[in-house]
């Protein structure tokens, strides 16, 4: 059994940044807004993420891997 645990927005962002993207934390409250971010749940007064749920956001989000800039055509 995976035990996940609850990020606030801050770690979110730091989460995605160890994973070599870069994201701020004024980013995700602005997807949090307008959409397009991760998933989130609200605690109290709180955003708080999953380390899935942000695994799962980065993933939809990159491309497939390519080998020239002529393979997105």
């Amino acid at each position: 059994m995976t035990t996940d645990i609850y990020l606030d927005r801050a770690q979110a962002a730091e989460y995605v940044r160890k994973q070599g993207l870069p994201v701020a934390k004024n980013t995700l409250q602005k997807f949090a807004t307008v959409g397009g971010g991760p998933v989130y749940r609200r605690f109290g007064r709180r955003a708080v993420y999953l380390a899935s749920d942000l695994d799962a956001w980065i993933a939809r989000k990159l491309s497939a891997p390519r080998q020239s800039t002529s393979a997105a055509a």
